[in-house]
């Protein structure tokens, strides 16, 4: 697996962390809302791709079937997003869907999404819902 994270620097990281899970569980469960303008252009990839999110007020997981998944955090002043994929193509699909969520959702803050490798490879930002 390929792995990437953000930590975004904000005053209400578990505002963030349950609206983009909730934005993740409207992709999956409504018929008008779909990832078809999440996937860009590629259609192939709008049909392939299904999703599914759990969280609580501190942690949750956005899977993306099957191109990987993003676990996140809400820490004291940041958010935590941490991206696991199968391929790079997949991880810089998922990086870009939650890099435009993020930017939408947090235009009024200023919320800046800057993806680097992780600090600590193979260890999660905090436990939370299983994937």
């Amino acid at each position: 697996m390929l792995t990437a994270e953000a930590q975004i620097g904000t005053e209400r990281p578990g505002r963030y962390l349950v609206q983009l899970c909730r934005h993740a569980g409207a992709m999956a469960g409504t018929r008008g809302h779909q990832p078809r303008m999440h996937a860009g252009g590629d259609a192939a990839a709008r049909r392939e791709v299904q999703v599914h999110s759990e969280w609580s007020e501190t942690s949750g997981c956005i899977r993306f079937d099957p191109w990987g998944q993003c676990r996140i955090a809400a820490d004291a002043g940041r958010l935590i997003l941490r991206v696991e994929a199968t391929d790079d193509e997949n991880l810089r699909r998922i990086q870009d869907v939650l890099t435009r969520d993020i930017d939408r959702f947090g235009r009024r803050d200023r919320l800046t999404v800057n993806w680097h490798p992780p600090e600590t490879p193979g260890v999660e930002p905090s436990e939370g819902p299983a994937a």
